[in-house]
């Protein structure tokens, strides 16, 4: 088992000596997974996040004088 991360170590450590910098596959890769996790958040929390919203404008209409008031 240690010989196998050692070697992966020597590996990746050839590579990082011979790469010069990232190119625009990898920038693309990074991107699409930040969006990807953005989209996960926004998935996982959007419930959570409208409920507070919407607790809150019931309690501004409830509490106002005027019937008008609206949460837009």
């Amino acid at each position: 088992m240690f010989e196998a991360l050692e070697y992966v170590k020597i590996r990746l450590m050839g590579m990082a000596k011979t790469e010069r910098g990232a190119s625009a596959v990898e920038y693309g890769l990074l991107v699409a997974g930040i969006a990807a996790l953005v989209v996960g958040i926004v998935f996982l929390f959007g419930g959570v996040v409208t409920g507070s919203f919407q607790s809150t404008c019931d309690q501004v209409k409830s509490g106002g004088s005027s019937a008008s008031q609206t949460c837009a």
